[in-house]
């Protein structure tokens, strides 16, 4: 099992290989921060399915967040990495990072207050055999990706920098059906479901569709 403090933040989906900038001011995310950093514990970003115990009346997605009465059920499936603090305030907010590394599933809540920490299990695609004609079909699926999202980001210098970039353009298909997200604007909801997809080429399928559909 793998010990993470988790961080839930609705409509936040994260993939492994992706860096996360966050702003963190309420007291005890601060205080999780802290321990993670000073125990070289993961952070666990998470969506979230629905809020329970919270306020009645609606609330804007700042309150939200602010609001010490709110529980989030998160979602099962997440992203976890490391921390890194970038600044702190004199007034305790901090400036952080969050390298993604990892997919992990959540098991057994250890620690409720002052904020979680869950024992996880990885969460990992299925294998692919020697053989296995998805091979060569990862290979079609990256590739027709790619020729889209040079099309559609015409006149975008900055996705047609990233995307000529030599690390782009020598990624693995399974590598690129993960950090692809970070390029493409698709509900949470989506992501969610693609970032528990334990084969690459249902992510690939997702992702060319949203783009034909552009």
């Amino acid at each position: 099992m793998i010990e993470v403090a988790l961080f839930p933040i609705p409509d936040s989906v994260n993939f492994p290989g992706v860096s996360m900038p966050l702003h963190v001011f309420e007291p005890r995310y601060r205080k999780m921060v802290k321990y993670c950093i000073d125990n070289n514990v993961m952070m666990g970003v998470c969506h979230t399915e629905k809020i329970v115990h919270a306020n009645t009346r609606e609330q804007t997605r700042e309150e939200i967040l602010n609001n010490n009465q709110s529980t989030y059920k998160p979602c099962a499936v997440f992203s976890a990495g490391t921390v890194e603090l970038i600044e702190e305030t004199d007034d305790g907010r901090m400036a952080i990072m969050v390298a993604f590394e990892t997919r992990l599933r959540l098991k057994e809540e250890r620690q409720t207050l002052p904020f979680n920490i869950w024992a996880c299990e990885p969460y990992e695609d299925d294998r692919i055999e020697d053989g296995d004609s998805e091979g060569l079909s990862l290979k079609q699926g990256h590739e027709k990706i790619m020729q889209r999202l040079l099309a559609i980001s015409h006149g975008n210098a900055e996705i047609q920098k990233i995307l000529a970039e030599d690390h782009w353009q020598k990624m693995s298909p399974i590598e690129f059906s993960f950090l692809v997200n970070s390029l493409v604007a698709m509900p949470a909801e989506i992501k969610q479901n693609m970032l528990e997809m334990k084969r690459p080429q249902q992510r690939l399928d997702v992702i060319l569709e949203a783009l034909n559909s552009i």
